[in-house]
């Protein structure tokens, strides 16, 4: 199985299908994973399997990596579209997730004012009031919520730690619509569970929660790569365009990665 694991707190730039020019920005252990969730389908691997005794990255080594991969993309003659926190895992697990964001902001206004800041993040850490602080300064807020079924998330997602559905719609509806819900869609079996959730079981309550939450924007996507365990399949795309479009109903912008 191959998985994608970066060994530097800078990489890239890639083209991401959802946010263009993409330089990425790793809080997490070179060389393995540090996540909140053990997602099945992630596609760094999972948890126990990419375990590392790499420290997590300095902010100063953050901010210097950052500074010279910008210089040698402006020498380049390229400049990103979106500097991405994303990486082996969970960036806001970072201790100095707070002081990092505030100083990646400074530096990209230096070299690249125009580039947007987002991130992508399990949404854990958002009970904690200096995360969602955090959290404010970037143009797109990318929070997951796959489902709101509990049994589902604690198969699919595995928390690791504290996860309550309704206490993470709670915090969710406190970024007063600064925020994108990511949305992973699927079939599939997974030790004997029905791993579809495009359903209307599923997608009923979901909505009411996007009702709650008021997202600037929903990003729908399905498995794009391969995946640590087997059985899992791609939602398919009419049922996905569907969903989108109840979603557009709610006045809710949405994206839909096939």
């Amino acid at each position: 199985m191959s998985t994608v694991i970066y060994d530097s707190p800078i990489f890239g730039p890639i083209h991401s299908r959802r946010l263009g020019i993409s330089l990425g920005i790793n809080l997490l252990p070179k060389g393995g994973k540090f996540c909140s969730f053990d997602c099945i389908y992630c596609e760094c691997g999972l948890n126990s399997e990419r375990r590392t005794k790499n420290p997590l990255p300095t902010a100063d080594e953050v901010i210097e990596g950052l500074e010279s991969k910008l210089q040698e993309l402006e020498a380049e003659g390229i400049t990103p579209d979106v500097l991405t926190f994303a990486g082996n895992g969970e960036p806001t697990m970072h201790p100095a997730f707070p002081e990092i964001v505030e100083r990646v902001k400074q530096v990209r206004d230096i070299y690249c004012p125009s580039a947007k800041m987002s991130i992508l993040s399990n949404a854990t850490q958002i009970r904690r009031p200096e995360i969602r602080e955090a959290l404010m300064h970037f143009d797109n807020n990318i929070l997951k919520l796959d489902t709101v079924c509990p049994e589902y998330i604690n198969t699919v997602d595995r928390p690791q730690g504290h996860y309550d559905v309704e206490e993470q719609i709670q915090c969710l509806e406190q970024f007063r619509g600064h925020c994108i819900i990511q949305t992973m869609l699927m079939k599939g079996e997974y030790n004997g569970f029905d791993l579809d959730n495009t359903g209307e079981q599923y997608i009923a309550p979901y909505l009411q929660a996007l009702q709650r939450i008021k997202p600037r924007a929903v990003m729908l996507y399905t498995l794009d790569r391969e995946t640590p365990v087997g059985g899992l399949v791609k939602a398919d795309p009419d049922t996905m365009q569907n969903i989108a479009e109840r979603i557009r109903e709610l006045g809710i912008e949405v994206s839909v990665s096939l």
